[in-house]
Order: C-alpha cells, then sequence, then structure tokens
C-alpha cells in the first residue's frame, strides 16, 4: 500500500512558545500577584511563633508526627479536621464566585503552574534573550558552544528554581532550621529527600517543558469552568465589530475601509497559551489578559482608542455593535449569581471563625468498658471500668481532676492515683483507667444501668468539660 492511501495522523507536534516580553497594567498585576505567592510560599516555614518552652516555635508546621497543624497562634488537632475541610469549601466557593465573575482569572493569575511556567519564561528571557532571540535559538540546528553554554545555564537555573520548590514544601512538615541542616548533612529522613527529589522533578518539567500542555491536557479545570460562566461573565475577548475587516496602517483617508486591527500579531506573541483570541473563546484561554497590554500598546502607536481587545461579556456584545457604552463592570460582578456565592463563601468563614473561639482548651472522651460490664468486689460493691482520655490544648502542663455527677454513691478513683486528678503535660492527650464505683446496697448497684456525667476540671483556670455514659448494676 502506498503511502499517499494510510490514514493521517491523528498526532500533531507540539509547537513550543515563546511568548514575547510586554508592559501594561496587567503584565504589572501578574508581576506582583507572582512576587506575592512566591515570597508567601518559599518564606512562611521560617516565619518564628512563641508558644511556649514544649511547642514548636514554626509559625506554620503540618506536624505530622504529632498529629498536629499549627498556623501562628491556631493549632488544629485531628479531631478538629471540620476546620480544614472548612477552608476546602470555601475555596472552592472562592473559584466558583471569581470565575463566574471573571471567567478563567484564577488560572491566569494565581493557579501554581501559571506562577512558576511565569517564573521560568522570565528566567529564560533573562539568559537566552526575548522572543525573536529564543525563536532563532530554537531553531538553530547545530547545536554549537553557545546554544550548549545557553541552555545548559538554563536548565541549572530551572532545577534550582525546582529545588527551592520542593525544599519549601518539605519544610512545612518539620521545623525548617533542623531539617535544613539535616538535608546538608545527609541525616534528613529519607522521604524529605525523595519529596525533594519529585518536587524538583516536577516543577522543572511542568514550568519549563509542558508548559501550557498542562492546562490543556492535564488540568481539568477549565472543562469544569464551562459550567460556571454565563453571558454575563466578564472574560478576555476581541471587539470584531470595531477591529474588522483587518488591514496594515495606513493614512486616514486610506484606511476608511478597514478596522482598526493592523494584523500585527502582537496579541499572538505575547500569549503564554499561543492561541489568537481574534477567533474567539477558546478553552486554551487564561485570561491572563498580556494581550490586552499589547493591543493597547499598538493602539497608543497608531492613535486609535484602547480596548479593541478587552475584559468584556457577552451579553453586552449586541448594545455594542450598535454603538452604545458597554455596561459599568460593577453590574456583571454583582449579581444574583455571585451575590449567592459570596454569601455562601462569607457564613462558611464566620461559622469557621464562630467554631474557632467557642472551642474549649480542655476536652475528654470516655469509653467504658465492656468486658466485663462490671466487677462485684468481694464486699459486694459494684465497679464500672472507663478508659478516659484527657486533652490538653495549653502550652504548659495541666492539673485535671476528675468527678462524677449522677447518685451520691457513686464514688470515682484513677489507676495509679490517690486522688482523683492527673497531671495532663502541655499541648498533649493520655489515657487514663477510671474506677467508678457503686455500694452494693445503693440504687446504681441494683439497677440494670443508671445515667451518669464524667466531669474534668482544670483546676488552674477552671474550665469543664463532660461526657455522659451510663453505670452497669446487678440489674436486680
Amino acid at each position: 500500500m502506498s503511502d499517499s492511501s494510510q490514514a493521517p495522523s491523528l498526532y500533531s507536534a507540539r509547537e513550543p512558545i515563546f511568548p514575547r516580553r510586554v508592559s501594561g497594567k496587567f503584565r504589572t498585576l501578574k508581576w506582583g500577584i507572582m512576587a506575592v505567592t512566591l515570597g508567601i510560599y518559599y518564606l512562611l516555614p521560617w516565619i518564628r511563633w512563641d508558644r511556649g518552652p514544649e511547642l514548636p516555635d514554626q509559625a506554620v508546621l503540618l506536624d505530622l508526627a504529632g498529629r498536629r497543624f499549627y498556623f501562628f497562634w491556631i493549632e488544629i488537632w485531628p479531631h478538629e479536621f471540620y476546620f480544614v475541610a472548612g477552608l476546602l469549601v470555601m475555596a472552592g466557593l472562592g473559584l466558583f464566585l471569581f470565575t463566574s465573575a471573571l471567567g478563567r482569572v484564577w488560572c491566569g493569575y494565581a493557579c501554581p503552574q501559571t506562577v512558576w511556567t511565569d517564573l521560568f519564561i522570565l528566567v529564560e528571557r533573562w539568559i537566552e534573550g526575548d522572543r525573536n532571540a529564543r525563536l532563532r535559538l530554537h531553531r538553530q540546528k547545530k547545536w554549537d558552544l553557545r546554544k550548549v553554554r545557553l541552555r545548559i545555564t538554563k536548565w541549572i537555573s530551572w532545577l534550582l528554581i525546582g529545588l527551592a520548590t520542593g525544599g519549601a514544601w518539605v519544610f512545612y512538615f518539620a521545623d525548617a532550621p533542623t531539617l535544613l541542616q539535616g538535608l546538608m548533612t545527609g541525616t534528613a529522613h529519607p522521604a524529605a529527600y525523595i519529596t525533594l527529589a519529585i518536587l524538583t522533578f516536577t516543577t522543572f518539567f511542568f514550568g519549563g517543558i509542558a508548559r501550557e500542555q498542562i492546562c490543556i491536557y492535564a488540568c481539568p479545570w477549565p472543562r469544569i469552568q464551562a459550567a460556571m460562566m454565563d453571558e454575563d461573565t466578564l472574560t478576555v475577548g476581541y471587539r470584531d465589530w470595531r477591529g474588522e475587516p483587518r488591514g496594515k496602517h495606513r493614512k486616514a483617508a486610506e484606511a476608511e475601509t478597514h478596522g482598526d486591527c493592523i494584523d500585527c500579531m502582537a496579541c499572538v506573541n505575547v500569549c503564554p497559551m499561543g492561541i489568537d483570541i481574534r477567533e474567539g473563546q477558546q478553552m486554551e484561554c487564561i485570561t491572563c489578559a498580556l494581550c490586552i497590554d499589547a493591543c493597547d500598546d499598538i493602539m497608543d502607536k497608531i492613535g486609535k482608542p484602547r480596548g479593541l481587545i478587552d475584559y468584556m461579556a457577552l451579553s453586552d456584545e449586541a448594545g455594542e455593535r450598535a454603538g452604545k457604552p458597554p455596561r459599568p463592570v460593577w453590574t456583571h460582578v454583582l449579581r444574583p449569581r455571585t451575590i449567592f456565592y459570596t454569601l455562601l463563601w462569607g457564613g462558611v468563614g464566620l461559622g469557621l471563625v464562630f467554631a474557632l473561639f467557642i472551642r474549649a482548651d480542655i476536652n475528654m472522651t470516655v469509653a467504658p468498658v465492656r468486658n466485663p460490664t462490671y466487677v462485684t468486689l468481694s464486699d459486694g460493691t459494684i465497679r464500672n471500668t472507663y478508659d478516659v482520655r484527657l486533652l490538653n490544648k495549653h502550652g504548659e502542663e495541666r492539673l485535671f481532676a476528675l468527678s462524677v455527677v449522677g447518685d451520691p454513691a457513686l464514688q470515682v478513683a484513677l489507676e495509679g492515683e490517690a486522688e482523683a486528678t492527673v497531671t495532663v503535660p502541655a499541648d498533649s492527650t493520655i489515657l487514663q483507667r477510671l474506677y467508678i464505683t457503686a455500694p452494693a446496697d445503693s440504687v446504681p448497684a441494683q439497677a440494670q444501668n443508671s445515667a451518669l456525667r464524667i466531669w474534668v476540671q482544670d483546676t488552674r483556670s477552671g474550665e469543664r468539660a463532660y461526657r455522659d455514659t451510663t453505670f452497669n448494676g446487678r440489674g436486680n
């Protein structure tokens, strides 16, 4: 069979994208967001926060070994995972809110893939030059000394960024100065080295090699966002009724039949996704608005009004085609859908803050020992056994006193303690065996089961907590 009769290939080789440098308000905004987000990510593990002599002094720490999450003055215990779940719900609602109002603004400005890709492109531009220089280097088939030097310098720089990224991540899970010393001396846990290697490679590959391919093929978010956008969503678009038909810039007398677009390709050359926004809305567009900066710069140079490419809503198109001015931005942002998302987001946030302030610094759990359900002592006294776990969230040890509320005949004793008091270390829990006894002729001893309430009290602050349980008797 001849080659001409074979089915065409469905695979299209990737064309590398080399965005051109651009300046403008949106590019400046992206630089600012990149500096803030990367600064927070890299520096946060090194901030110290004094919690007392027996607690870690790292401001943000995910202590998996100790099963704690420290965030400045906030400490999250395993049984308080609902705080983490609430934050995840808020993050989801925040994405819904921003997407319904401004399209893929998260992808264009704050997504980690976008932020690190921007950083890698910046380094690439510093080393190899702007778009035309990088294109020439890419198309150069011969690997001479200059090309080898530039590529190795770029790759080493990317690897160092990836190493810093992986290093910053592992510092969130252990004391940063101690872990850094361990990494440098080769004494850190193997998991730290494995995590560091994986994150170094993925950062290098995602930000330096794959780039836009991650957004187009690997990330599900572009497909999901389509269901959250409507005709009032502000997103980057091209005013074709003003720009078409395209034509090269000429004198006013010769340009009456042409639109404002001079087909300079500036919007395409600066796009990190390599798309042409003039072809309409596309899934690949991350609404980074760099094409707006590039087009506005060209419009200034040829004496045309800005806004040929701009943030716009589909609902304004008919009116603008008829010559009406675009509606104010707030009419698109403040509408029932976005207000509903805002109320939900704020409600979850207020609920978390309320739960944070009302949670107790001491707590307890009670588990009755069921085998046997009760023990009859030599004098006829009935004894029940309970496993009590006491929790002390304070940064210092506290003396806890246990008592029981129910029938006055019930008596409390702790295993190994002369009194019903026990010292609980700072920021920890202890498991204590508790005995409750009832005389043979008392009501709890003769009843099958009796309700009771076990109390624990911090002898220093007076703070109390309780759990309800039952006392098992003979059932006569």
